[in-house]
């Protein structure tokens, strides 16, 4: 064997999944088809937003602060500065379900927060132009995450721990035999005993038994300068926003300059990974033009920067988190929905109970697993 356990994709999950490995003493080799850390898929444009009050579920929000120790584990183990809490603000209209469903898991989970109303959140977050029944729920235990840092500083740390990694090396074929699992890469064979597939949007090509339930979308983010200095961290924080034509977010740059923002269900289906389309039309930023000349006018109107991305979503909006063979042999991690980063941590010591066959005590995760779209 040339490691116990051989994981494809060094991107969100891998990387995490590689660190808690090594640093468990697993034997891990790693592929990665770009090099570490790339722009090409869901962790590229430098920054997400991690968040504890949860509108998809409130059954996410254990897994999220489990989350949050080991990001801060991570930055110690690393030395590297990764999450910046900067508090985190959902706007939307009082009554909607928006609201609704992050005050479900707050009131469950007791979640430390503040609920503004206009004339409270007017003069504490100025930069936000709020309509008449609009609300901010604070949420405390909230933040930026440097995204591609944060998978470079795992997989830094995961190959001080003994693992080994391999950079532009493309995983052709995958052939599971009865005590083995054999790798082909780049014309080579690679030996393991397990397998992990976290390939982001490139995972389709390794389970075709359930590609069906995968759509590639293309991911768009927007820079903006400030007119003012109401945007530093410390004052202006990570957000989600619902408003009449949808919803977007807002995350500090990391420059500390920039806003980031991207509009969320505003994503251009993908028949293929090769069909990235990285140049952006005036359309498109006008798009983004329109939110800021709304909602934030203390930004100047024109992005300065936008790039394109990959994130790759299932059916019903839930990961694919689990064993794609009676054995145990072969874990898939893949399918976040565009929500998966702030939990990358956790994800990534599932994946260790996962392979070595231990009980998972989230509730999330039995209704993640392969076999519903089996």
């Amino acid at each position: 064997m040339d490691a116990e356990v051989g994981i494809i994709g060094l991107g969100t999950m891998g990387s995490m999944a590689a660190w808690q490995l090594a640093k468990q003493g697993v034997s891990v080799i790693g592929f990665e088809q770009f090099g570490i850390g790339h722009d090409r898929s869901a962790a590229g444009g430098e920054s997400r937003i991690f968040r504890t009050a949860y509108k998809e579920s409130p059954k996410y929000v254990p897994l999220l602060q489990k989350a949050y120790e080991l990001w801060r584990q991570l930055e110690n183990e690393s030395g590297d500065k990764l999450l910046n809490l900067t508090k985190g603000l959902t706007i939307a209209d009082s009554d909607s379900d928006y609201i609704s469903n992050i005050l479900k898991s707050i009131n469950q989970f007791n979640l430390e927060h503040q609920i503004l109303n206009q004339e409270q959140a007017k003069q504490i977050y100025p930069q936000h132009k709020l309509r008449p029944d609009d609300i901010i729920i604070v949420d405390e235990k909230a933040g930026c995450l440097r995204s591609q840092r944060s998978i470079v500083s795992a997989v830094n740390r995961a190959e001080n721990l003994g693992a080994e990694i391999f950079e532009y090396s493309i995983v052709q074929n995958i052939n599971q035999k009865q005590n083995k699992i054999e790798l082909e890469v780049d014309n080579k064979i690679f030996t393991v005993n397990k397998l992990l597939i976290t390939a982001g949007p490139w995972s389709k090509k390794f389970i075709p038994e359930i590609e069906n339930h995968f759509k590639v979308k293309r991911l768009l983010n927007a820079w903006f300068l400030p007119k003012s200095g109401l945007f530093v961290p410390n004052e202006f924080p990570v957000f989600n926003r619902s408003h009449s034509k949808g919803s977007y977010y807002g995350v500090p740059a990391a420059d500390g300059e920039m806003i980031k923002l991207g509009i969320h269900g505003d994503k251009l289906i993908l028949d293929a990974t090769e069909d990235l389309n990285k140049n952006i039309s005036i359309d498109e930023e006008m798009k983004f033009s329109e939110l800021v000349k709304n909602h934030l006018p203390d930004l100047n109107e024109n992005p300065s920067r936008m790039e394109a991305y990959m994130e790759v979503f299932t059916s019903d909006g839930n990961p694919v988190i689990g064993s794609l063979d009676k054995d145990n042999r072969i874990i898939i991690m893949t399918g976040f929905s565009g929500h998966g980063f702030k939990m990358a941590p956790i994800i990534g010591k599932i994946a260790v109970d996962l392979i070595k066959g231990k009980k998972i005590d989230y509730d999330i995760i039995q209704h993640c697993t392969p076999s519903r779209f089996i």
